[in-house]
Order: C-alpha cells, then structure tokens, then sequence
C-alpha cells in the first residue's frame, strides 16, 4: 500500500498530495471502487452533489476499514444552490447523502459569474466552518478575478482552488497566484485527454524512468505542487497512479511536459460555463 504525502493548507489542516476521483462511471455504484481506493492507500475522496453518487461514496468510507479521522472527504456547492441559504442547504443535503460526521473539504464548484451569487456562497461556507460543520473550505473553476472578489468582500482565502490543469493547460498563471496567496491547486482530469498518454515527449520521460506516461504526468503534478484527483476503473491503474513517489523528474523534464500546453481540453471556460 501506497500512503501519499501531506500538505498542509492555509488553515493548519492536512491535505494528501493525491487524490482519487469518484464521478461514477455509467452510471456504476461508487462504493466500491471507494472502499478499494482506501485500501490501496487513497485518503483523499472527491465527489459533488452534482455527480450523484455521495450516498455511495459514503457507504464505501464506512464499509472500510480505513479510520475516519485519516480520510478526507470532499464535496461541492452545485450551482443550482449558489446564494447564502441555499449554499447551506447544499451542505446539508450532502452531509445527509455522506451520512459521515462531517465534510472535510467543501468547495463552490463553479462560480456562474452570469448567475452572480458566488461571494454570497462564498459566505455561507465561510460560516459554515465557523461553526464547525466542515472542516476546509475552497472552490473549483475560479479565476484569479473570482478569488480576489470573494477574498476582497470576506477576508478568507479558500483553502483550495480545484481547476482543469495537465501538461496541455499547465495554468502556470493561476499556480503562481495561487502560490502568491497561500492556496493548493488541485487538478481534475490530471492526465487530460487518451491523446496526452501518447504524446512521444510524454512517453520519452516515462521511458526515461521506467513508469507508465500517466505516472509521470502524475509525478509533474506532485512536483508542480498540484494535487491532482485522477479516476479509473482499472484497480490495476489505481494502484499505478498513486504510486508516484517514488521517482522523480529532473528539472528539464518538468519543462518538456509544462511545453505541451495548448489551453483547455474540455472547452469549460469558467467565466461563461454554467453548472447546475
């Protein structure tokens, strides 16, 4: 069993350096692959209430024989709950769905700049760790405009920004402001699309060090100061994934990968996209 290395976030918590993500495939139960993610050595868990599987989720936390106090579970704001109230309702239906004591890290997941309402989202999970009810909070999709608006109107600075990152969109931009204010970048779909698995300048590092392509853009990640929370059916592939700390890439190899940029894979521009 693999145990990733910490982190520690602005509010004096840890977080691991690699995640595991739970959106469900097909629709499957996620249970499962939850209890086998912690039992390969996974103690990072991502889910939303807009994936539909936090039931799910977990039931696979309890089912396993992992302690809760080592896990961090972590869910989102969908945007059809943005404003104050509303915000605190999502909490409350998620915490039902995760029947767990609690949500260690709860994030807004896009920040719908049309719909307007993320500072007052933003507020209700600033209260709600306040009181207790979650332990870290953060977002997802949001830009450096985003962040400075909800930093400016709360004086809190998320813990977390999760965002699309890998070696064709690196977000070299957003990672520096992210270090500039003390927030951890965690990266969803981390390996981007099959193609960057394939990509020769990808292969030629992998090669270089004996690991699969998806380990070595999952070591560019840990070195990158990136958590990123890759997802598989394959309990093969878990296992391979979380495996990453073992080796490690030279400077010249960071920069070859952090070359492929070529912008976002999935056309989710977070100051149009909208979520619901």
């Amino acid at each position: 069993m693999t145990t990733a290395p910490t982190l520690t976030l602005n509010d004096g918590t840890e977080l691991p350096s690699i995640g595991f993500g739970t959106y469900p495939h097909d629709g499957e139960d996620s249970a499962e692959p939850t209890r086998v993610a912690l039992e390969l050595g996974y103690r990072l868990l991502d889910t939303a209430l807009r994936y539909e599987n936090e039931e799910a989720v977990g039931r696979g936390v309890r089912e396993s024989d992992v302690p809760r106090d080592q896990i961090v579970v972590t869910s989102k704001v969908p945007g059809r709950f943005h404003g104050y109230d509303e915000a605190r309702e999502s909490f409350e239906r998620s915490n039902a769905n995760l029947g767990l004591d609690t949500i260690d890290l709860f994030l807004i997941h896009w920040p719908l700049p049309k719909v307007g309402k993320y500072v007052d989202t933003w507020r209700a999970l600033v209260d709600l760790q306040r009181e207790g009810l979650v332990r870290s909070i953060g977002v997802s999709n949001f830009t450096p405009e985003h962040l400075e608006r909800i930093i400016d109107a709360t004086g809190v600075v998320p813990a977390v920004n999760q965002v699309e990152l890998h070696p064709y969109f690196p977000q070299a931009e957003l990672r520096a402001f992210h270090a500039e204010h003390g927030i951890v970048t965690q990266a969803w779909s981390p390996l981007g699309r099959g193609e960057l698995l394939e990509d020769e300048r990808v292969l030629a590092v992998a090669n270089a060090h004996g690991v699969t392509p998806a380990q070595a853009i999952l070591r560019w990640h840990v070195q990158i100061g990136s958590v990123p929370i890759p997802k598989s059916r394959s309990v093969e592939r878990q296992r391979a994934n979380l495996d990453v700390f073992g080796f490690e890439l030279s400077d010249a190899e960071i920069d070859t990968l952090s070359s492929l940029e070529r912008g976002r894979l999935w056309d989710q521009d977070p100051d149009t996209h909208e979520e619901f």
